[in-house]
């Protein structure tokens, strides 16, 4: 600390140790003003701290309201010391402000720095993202550390790995009081003082210097104003800058003239998986968990706390763990203390105990422990009152009629459509999806279920979703409106046909009914004018599948069937045109495309679309100068459905196959009759009598020839896929359990007479 009239408290970032000397110190000095390292156009959101409603983590967010791209957030955990002089200060009614440079500033700094074509370095980078540049990789290891940590250093020297460990050990871990910040000071000016020089940029320079010189000249209005007992909490780093005080001339002329961009504040919830990744003005803590374990414990009781945690955990998640293993992982853990000269056992001696008692030395169940205790899985709330846009009331709005809870980890949701609510939920996420609000992504099937109307969702909410909805907000006061208007715009711009095929299929699962007749419209208009046959056939699969399961949806897809019976004929009329001379890429992307269509034709199984689609792939299978990769699959898909013969099929596979013919078509053909289809080709007694005939005709010299174009047709297939067709290969051929038919010599001798007579043959 400084002398009066303002004491300075250095803190790293988030942390229990110094959230509980810091809480010390503020009731021993009983200040009456309180500065605080963080952003002045967020000072209009400090009456909420003491709300019931905002439970922590929570971040306070400014962003730029006309581009919220320009956003940073602060965030705060319950164990943050900034967060619990912030309550202290409500609780006493002490004034407190923020001194960090203004983000609007930094803003306009960042701009101005960008129109120069200022691309800046990895500092820079790290400096846009508002970080404590004692937490920031802005040196090399020489002049900092192995992390790019100053404090190494001192960790290195007291014999830890890097700073932070230094950091922890000696700050978190412990419960010192006022001669904490005495030492922090001490110990953050040498550092400054003696440790190498960082190579920063001049941007990232300046951009420090004006953040120190407005603490500074907030620290002297501060005083000017008559306070007596200032209270100053700012990070480690800015302390001897703020203990030493230049003359204010210099630090106005730095300050003078700032460039300036209009920004809005609000409090958004945070997450503990976000809190353990560096951001807002501090680095990231990598045990958020761990925090919040010695922020509730009793000192004395926070080793074995910790281990009936881990074995509730590991008995929950079906591991053995009895007493015996708690008891003998608590003593490791002691021992382990002891031999390393610490008071009690850390973060690091209850792992390696846990690791070696319980696990048994395997890593693998530590990491359960990693993610769930000691990263953890908390996400805070804030209070209906906090200002926001109104597109995010109308979300939470819906998430509380949905049911629909936000949550930090990953949650399964498997949705039955005919049932309304979940209807409704699925509605809600696709309608998100539309504004690039990914709260939950989407999954092939349900658990277990085979029907359509089954819709699996994995949901997690992440607070940078914060920022997509304030973003969305300017297409609508409401989800469906927002995401309506989307869709619409989205329509009005595209210029390809998938693309707007596959915006009809989101509207149409979004249920954004004013939002239908536009996208068609402008999906009829683009099909009436395009040519390419592969977009033709890109559009198919996602139109096939609104035709086929909207009606589950209680959607109309009258006009998404009259879409597709102008585009199923056009693209099966251009092509056999398209897949004459095409390279090795353009067949392979024709092959896919036409296998999907294929299916999504049968999905809708329109007998007249499927007529004429069935001709098309006839012309395929027959015409020269076509791609072997197609002819191949066009004769396999006509194969599967039917239409022709095994006779016809074997026939075309032998022309194809034939040695006069190249060996790179022919080995074409086949992978495209083949199809990756090795289950297929195991299960269809049909298929397999067919390849198998072909394969016993084969002699000799033709049979070493065609064993390349085999050895590339079979390579795409999965390794147990081979192995099984080559056990079935080499299984005898089963008997047939078919009847012969009954011969009837009396009925055949009726025809010999005229076989006599035609042949010219004597009775």
């Amino acid at each position: 600390m400084s002398a009066a009239p303002f004491h300075i408290f250095g803190i790293r970032h988030h942390g229990p140790g110094s959230a509980r000397s810091l809480q010390r110190a503020l009731e021993a000095l009983q200040p009456d003003c309180l500065l605080v390292e963080g952003p002045p156009d967020g000072e209009d959101m400090l009456p909420l701290v003491d709300d019931p409603g905002l439970v922590p983590p929570v971040a306070l967010l400014v962003y730029n309201p006309e581009d919220s791209r320009e956003a940073v957030f602060y965030p705060f955990a319950a164990f943050s010391p900034e967060w619990n002089a912030l309550r202290h200060a409500n609780a006493h009614r002490i004034p407190v402000r923020f001194i960090d440079l203004p983000i609007s500033h930094q803003f306009g700094i960042a701009r101005t720095a960008d129109d120069n074509g200022d691309a800046g370095t990895d500092a820079a980078e790290a400096e846009e993202q508002h970080t404590d540049p004692s937490t920031v990789e802005t040196a090399t290891a020489d002049e900092t550390g192995p992390s790019g940590d100053p404090l190494d250093w001192l960790g290195r020297a007291a014999g830890h790995a890097d700073g932070e460990a230094w950091w922890n050990h000696m700050v978190e871990e412990r419960n010192d009081g006022l001669e904490l910040f005495a030492a922090i000071r001490e110990a953050m000016t040498t550092v400054r003082a003696e440790a190498p020089p960082r190579r920063w940029s001049a941007r990232a320079e300046r951009r420090e210097a004006m953040r120190e010189a407005h603490m500074r000249k907030c620290l002297r209005q501060a005083q000017k104003d008559g306070y007596q007992r200032i209270a100053v909490v700012c990070g480690a780093w800015h302390v001897p800058a703020l203990a030493d005080m230049p003359p204010a001339k210099a630090d106005n002329e730095l300050l003078k003239g700032l460039p300036k961009v209009k920004v809005a504040a609000t409090w958004v919830p945070w997450s503990y998986p976000h809190l353990s990744i560096a951001s807002g003005y501090g680095a990231g803590v990598a045990s958020p968990g761990w925090y919040e374990h010695l922020w509730h414990s009793a000192a004395d009781k926070r080793a074995i706390g910790w281990l009936a945690r881990a074995a509730a955990l590991f008995r929950a998640e079906g591991l053995d763990c009895s007493s015996a293993h708690i008891i003998e992982a608590s003593r490791l853990a002691d021992t382990l203390a002891a031999l390393r000269e610490r008071p009690q056992p850390g973060l690091d001696e209850l792992s390696e105990a846990l690791r070696s008692i319980v696990c048994m030395g395997d890593d693998a169940p530590m990491r359960l422990i990693a993610q769930r205790l000691i990263i953890g899985d908390r996400l805070g709330t804030t209070p209906e009152n906090a200002p926001a846009v109104p597109l995010q009331r109308d979300l939470a709005q819906a998430q509380r009629n949905l049911r629909l809870k936000p949550e930090a980890g990953q949650k399964t949701l498997d949705l039955d459509l005919r049932q309304p609510n979940d209807l409704a939920r699925s509605h809600l996420l696709h309608r998100l999806r539309l504004l690039d609000i990914p709260w939950g992504m989407p999954g092939r099937s349900g658990h277990g279920a085979k029907g359509s109307f089954h819709e699996l969702w994995q949901l997690q909410w992440a607070p940078e979703l914060a920022i997509a909805v304030i973003d969305a907000s300017r297409w609508g006061s409401t989800v469906a409106e927002a995401a309506g208007a989307r869709a619409v715009d989205r329509a009005r711009t595209a210029t390809e046909l998938p693309v707007l095929a596959e915006l009809m299929d989101q509207v149409l699962l979004a249920d954004l009914q004013a939002a239908i007749a536009p996208v068609t419209r402008a999906l009829e208009d683009l099909a009436a004018i395009a040519s390419d046959v592969l977009q033709l056939l890109a559009a198919i699969p996602p139109l096939a599948n609104v035709a086929r399961y909207g009606n589950v949806r209680q959607t109309d897809t009258a006009m998404v069937r009259h879409v597709l019976t102008t585009l199923v004929p056009r693209a099966a009329i251009g092509l056999p045109g398209a897949c004459s001379a095409l390279d090795d890429d353009a067949a392979a992307a024709m092959n896919q495309a036409i296998a999907a269509t294929h299916q999504a034709l049968q999905l809708i199984a329109d007998d007249e679309l499927l007529q004429g689609w069935h001709t098309a792939l006839a012309r395929l299978g027959r015409q020269a100068g076509c791609h072997g990769l197609v002819a191949g699959l066009a004769t396999r898909l006509r194969f599967d459905d039917q239409l022709d013969d095994a006779e016809h099929t074997a026939l075309c596979m032998s022309q194809a196959l034939s040695p006069g013919n190249d060996p790179g078509p022919a080995a074409a053909w086949l992978e495209g009759f083949l199809n990756r289809s090795a289950m297929v080709l195991l299960h269809d007694e049909r298929l397999w009598a067919l390849v198998d005939g072909w394969l016993g005709t084969l002699r000799g010299e033709h049979f070493l020839r065609d064993l390349p174009l085999l050895r590339r047709a079979f390579s795409s297939f999965s390794l147990p896929e081979r192995r099984q067709l080559g056990e079935r290969a080499g299984r005898p051929a089963a008997a047939s359990t078919q009847r012969p038919p009954e011969w009837d010599a009396q009925r055949a001798e009726r025809a010999l007479p005229l076989l006599r007579q035609l042949l010219g043959i004597e009775a």
